[in-house]
């Protein structure tokens, strides 16, 4: 019975989705390369060196790897060879024994070897084995003295070597998954495979160039280097190096060696001494003295998997211990660290994961002061103002507190002067708490150092502090958290009234607030938006319009109540277009024009004036409802009369043609000239 076909897709779906991340890339090289013959694979050539990559769809299109221009090349895909004459590599290799196989994949060197060591009658007779065969190139690259210690002992050293780069059965690339072990011929020493999602494959940190070569008695994969036996903890490592005797320090200090010694699979950028001198004192002797910081400084140099240098050809974010991220590149031969290359040396291999040594001690922010934080931020010019003003102190000790520091941009004509003001201002800034922007909710009251209280606004598409919008991410610190906000904060002094009265650009408002009878309303707590117009907003209305609008409470009452709305809009919360209903009943539009506010397409003079109860715009202008707008052409009564003689019009040439409707045309003069009388 035929199989439904949508089951069968899907049974082909499955089997092309369990293909390992090698099998992948190597299907990709294929693809790239098959207009080249059959089984030609397209590989990726570092310029200037042998390095080739087998990649995938992203990095062909780059033509990069590890930030260096490459060049395609179109070779043999494992397992093939050419034939004189025809086109691509239709030839499978003949199959033979591992010995005779050695010699036809680029693996001669360990052929000779296996021949020196009395290894060569093992792998050429009968039996079942994978041997992780080291290229020519990368025995030439051991130093003259390995080489030496290895060929001189040939009967012992050299045997041993060979037979830890074997297992006793045949193993493919499917089968190499990652973060696990295979037991070696040599005394079953465990050997480390890790299998990256990106097609590379290592083993024991040695880079894996050419795979699945099938042989009568085992497979054969080409390695780039010649893999050592491991038998140290990463926690080992750090109690035998000299260089790390700063982190043997720390490590004791904190309780992780028992991590460090347990089984698992983690990488540890370790620093070296040189990294912790490079911290101030201070800082150092801070954070060594707090367990919790401490904690989190050395948890943010673990990764939560073992990461071989040759697996990285491009950016990737790996996630730490603390919980945090780092960003894992290479440039070149040099692998980097957010960007900045300081891993001083690679791939030490442990028996619970993988030990780079970095020359610069990576802070994660939850180590810091709030102080520390802002200095690296774009908000290092705030900094300079909480210490002109002497209120470091807050920034720095162990005080639960969150900072709202306006961007450097704020500042880009110079700083403000201290003064009293300028202090109590800044106080206003460091709000008591640590807190965190993703838990605030709108109407929040927040207490600051200045004892004044500061009221959170949640919009669709911002979140603000009174008038200042937090313009990036948080930073939190060990003790205190920082908000960078996008303006300097102004805290409400009093209630819309209040601010009214004491602005002497709106006394001529003032008065007509007070004859409408809307005092109390505005002096009321609320969550008022007041378009407030100016003296010079009334002087530019025709005088009798004016003398008409104060002489009718009524009217003036309307007028006033369309330009407040009963909720708080400030500035950084509007982005294209914010429809709010006046207490009045008719909507207003506020709109962003030219990084100006614009209220019912007119600009406004000053923005964000801050209240108990609300926020005030002040506006050069006095903002007409639409029933009380002078009505356009378009919307005018209709005239009868003239209607008439509209009709009347089209029709007297329309009947000239048509005699039938004369009688038509005679009966709407005569309705014209009644209509006349009428007027």
């Amino acid at each position: 019975m035929a199989r439904p076909l949508p089951l069968l897709l899907l049974a082909l779906g499955l089997a092309a989705a369990a293909k390992s991340p090698y099998q992948q890339v190597l299907q990709h090289s294929r693809l790239r390369g098959r207009q080249h013959g059959p089984n030609v694979c397209a590989v990726q050539k570092l310029i200037g060196t042998n390095r080739k990559y087998f990649t995938n769809c992203k990095q062909w299109y780059q033509r990069k790897i590890c930030g260096k221009s490459t060049v395609i090349s179109y070779e043999c895909c494992p397992g093939y060879e050419k034939v004189p004459g025809e086109k691509g590599c239709p030839a499978a290799l003949p199959l033979s024994n591992i010995y005779e196989t050695l010699g036809v994949v680029g693996s001669s060197t360990t052929q000779l070897y296996s021949d020196r060591s009395n290894l060569r009658p093992e792998i050429e007779g009968p039996g079942s084995f994978t041997i992780f065969a080291p290229s020519n190139e990368a025995w030439a690259s051991l130093s003259a003295e390995t080489l030496d210690s290895l060929v001189s002992n040939v009967n012992i050293e050299l045997l041993n070597a060979l037979r830890y780069h074997m297992v006793d059965k045949r193993v493919l690339t499917d089968d190499l998954k990652h973060g696990t072990t295979l037991s070696s011929m040599y005394q079953s020493l465990p050997i480390q495979i890790h299998h990256y999602p990106n097609g590379i494959v290592t083993v024991n940190c040695a880079r894996l160039l050419k795979a699945d070569h099938h042989a009568t008695n085992g497979v054969v994969h080409v390695i780039d280097k010649v893999i050592a036996t491991t038998t140290n903890t990463i926690q080992q490592i750090i109690e035998t190096e000299d260089s790390l005797e700063s982190l043997r320090t720390a490590v004791a200090a904190s309780d992780l060696s028992s991590l460090l010694e347990s089984e698992g699979q983690y990488t540890l950028l370790a620093p070296t001494n040189e990294a912790f001198e490079k911290i101030p004192r201070e800082t150092l002797t801070r954070i060594l003295g707090d367990p919790e910081a401490l904690r989190d400084l050395l948890n943010h140099h673990i990764l939560k998997s073992a990461m071989c240098a040759e697996a990285i050809i491009a950016g990737l974010t790996m996630e730490t211990l603390e919980g945090t991220t780092l960003d894992v590149g290479c440039s070149g031969e040099e692998l980097t660290l957010n960007g900045k290359p300081i891993i001083a040396n690679k791939d030490v291999l442990a028996t619970n994961g993988v030990v780079h040594f970095v020359n610069e001690l990576l802070i994660p922010d939850s180590a810091k002061t709030v102080f520390e934080l802002a200095q690296e931020s774009e908000v290092s010019k705030s900094t300079d103002l909480f210490r002109q003003a002497g209120l470091s102190s807050h920034l720095t000790g162990s005080e639960r507190v969150t900072l709202l520091a306006p961007v450097n941009s704020v500042f880009k004509d110079g700083l403000p002067v201290i003064d009293s003001n300028m202090r109590n201002l800044l106080l206003n800034h460091i709000v008591k708490d640590q807190l965190s922007s993703k838990y605030l909710y709108h109407g929040q009251k927040l207490q600051t150092l200045g004892d004044k209280e500061l009221r959170v606004f949640v919009y669709r598409n911002n979140l603000c502090i009174e008038n200042a919008c937090i313009a990036a991410h948080d930073k939190r610190g060990r003790f205190g958290t920082l908000f960078s906000v996008d303006k300097m904060l102004t805290p409400p002094t009093g209630s819309v009234m209040d601010v009214l009265k004491a602005d002497h650009r709106f006394s001529t408002l003032v008065a007509a607030i007070q004859s409408a009878g809307l005092t109390e309303n505005l002096n009321r707590p609320g969550t008022f938006t007041v378009f407030a117009p100016t003296n010079e907003a009334f002087q530019a209305m025709p005088q009798g319009e004016f003398n008409k609008l104060l002489g009718n409470a009524k009217e003036l009452a309307n007028i006033l109540k369309f330009h407040v709305a009963d909720e708080i809009l400030v500035s950084g919360a509007v982005n294209a277009l914010v429809r709010l209903k006046s207490m009045q009943g008719d909507k207003l539009e506020v709109s962003m024009k030219n990084h100006v506010i614009h209220i019912n397409k007119e600009p406004v003079a000053e923005s964000d004036i801050m209240a108990t109860n609300g926020v005030i715009y002040a506006v050069n202008s006095v903002l007409q409802p639409q029933a009380s707008r002078p009505q356009e052409r378009g919307d005018e009564p209709a005239d009868p009369a003239l209607e008439i003689f509209k009709q009347a019009s089209a029709l007297s040439k329309v009947s000239q043609r048509n005699p039938r409707l004369a009688p038509v045309y005679s009966r709407i003069l005569a309705r014209m000239k009644e209509n006349s009388a009428g007027f």
